[in-house]
């Protein structure tokens, strides 16, 4: 094998350049040169770093070189970004503060399984008709993941105010991702009858220590919100980013929405909602809306489809009530008159022909529903088909102002004065309301 030739050293000419070169005096005088250069550069480079730092972390900038941190006798070392910007700031206030507080809410079940089959649709033919169709056959059962939402915890003992629609399948188990990461089995308390609220409670395991105590938000008033104030979103967007927050504005107030599933197989009138341009996505239902005071005015509870950035939010002031009664009893009722109308406006007035253009003019439902609710106080206080109902305890009813928002204000017990206007003569009425049928 061939192999590369090595020049012959020779060693004593090498000992002799040595020697000669350590007797220099010049050698001597460069290596000096070098070393007191070197001490002086680094003395130079201290002096800078303690007298010229933002100079000095520029020029490291600028060479892509690593910056050291400097030691601030005053102040501790951190990292945490403070802005200067008071508007900035409370932003990140306000998402720190409550983010605590929001869960992330796992949807699960038992879903069929179907696995293709070849048949033959004429049976056992002895090889006559052999003819064979794909088929789907159920095998058995699997329980996965079918959905996810968001909710924010209310009191101390785990207590979680989220949308209806996110718990409303009560054949579905549902658990709580806190944001620090563990997971709780819950149980759905009450169901509101009217808004698409819900309650539900964090349910501690074996395992947890028996005496948690959950972080609950701060409930602001939403009587006082103002079109253009900020507004901020927290929840789980898309299913798969807990926590996720958004920025925008109030855009809209007292608006009146039909919100449907994504089948469109359910849908609910939601009224009184505020509008914003905060990014809300699927999976943010039933996340907190807050103010700049870290205070929730509201839930995330829909998006206008095929829009950009136009979602709605109920006013917390609506889940108030539904806190106190399911703290107090575990559920959700409402006061029932029991009757079915359409809010009266210029169209409505045109169609039917009426003499007034306000009111609610009580009528049979789109697929033959009573007008008038059987044994309801509606009923044994008189209340016929096409009867207006002008007014509630002196307060007119309007597009604005519906017989729902008014009868909300009241408790089951409460005695009512109704102002009716029949075959174009004024009456009154007095009415007890009484617990809405579930």
């Amino acid at each position: 094998m061939n192999m590369y030739n090595l020049p012959k050293v020779n060693v004593n000419e090498i000992k002799n350049k040595t020697h000669k070169t350590l007797k220099s005096i010049i050698f001597w005088r460069v290596l000096l040169i070098i070393i007191a250069g070197c001490i002086m550069g680094f003395s130079i480079g201290i002096v800078a770093l303690h007298y010229f730092p933002s100079q000095t972390q520029a020029f490291l900038k600028y060479f892509e070189m690593p910056v050291p941190e400097l030691q601030n006798d005053n102040q501790p070392i951190s990292n945490i970004y403070t802005s200067d910007i008071a508007y900035e700031q409370e932003i990140i206030n306000a998402a720190k503060n409550v983010s605590p507080s929001v869960v992330s809410i796992v949807i699960s079940k038992n879903l069929p399984v179907y696995e293709q089959e070849w048949i033959n649709p004429f049976g056992d033919s002895n090889g006559v008709f052999d003819l064979q169709i794909p088929q789907y056959v159920q095998k058995g059962t699997k329980y996965q993941e079918v959905g996810e939402g968001s909710g924010f915890i209310v009191s101390e003992d785990g207590l979680v105010l989220t949308n209806k629609h996110v718990v409303s399948d009560n054949k579905a188990d549902y658990t709580v991702l806190t944001n620090d990461g563990k997971k709780y089995s819950t149980k759905v308390l009450a169901l509101d009858p009217v808004q698409d609220l819900a309650v539900i409670k964090i349910q501690l395991g074996k395992s947890d220590n028996p005496d948690t105590k959950f972080k609950p938000v701060k409930l602001g008033d939403s009587s006082g919100i103002q079109l253009g104030q900020t507004a901020v979103a927290i929840g789980n967007a898309l299913g798969e980013f807990r926590n996720t927050v958004s920025v925008g504005i109030v855009s809209g107030l007292g608006r009146t929405i039909l919100a449907s599933d994504q089948t469109g197989s359910v849908s609910e009138t939601l009224e009184d909602i505020i509008q914003t341009d905060a990014a809300i996505n699927s999976g943010n239902s039933g996340g907190p809306l807050l103010n700049l005071k870290g205070e929730v005015i509201g839930i995330n509870t829909a998006i206008a489809s095929g829009a950009q950035s136009i979602g709605f939010a109920l006013p917390i002031n609506l889940a108030k009530k539904d806190i106190s009664q399911v703290k107090a009893t575990n559920k959700i009722v409402y006061p029932f008159l029991g009757v079915r109308y359409v809010l009266i406006d210029d169209i409505v007035k045109e169609k039917y022909k009426l003499s007034v253009d306000y009111g609610a003019l009580v009528l049979k439902g789109n697929d033959g529903e009573s007008a008038v609710t059987k044994g309801s106080p509606a009923e044994k206080a008189g209340i016929k088909e096409k009867d207006i109902i002008l007014e509630l305890d002196g307060e007119k009813v309007t597009t604005n102002n519906s017989m729902a928002k008014m009868i909300q204000k009241h408790n089951i017990g409460d005695k009512v004065t109704l102002k009716i206007l029949r075959n174009n003569k004024e009456q009154s009425m007095e009415i007890i309301l009484s617990e809405r049928p579930s």
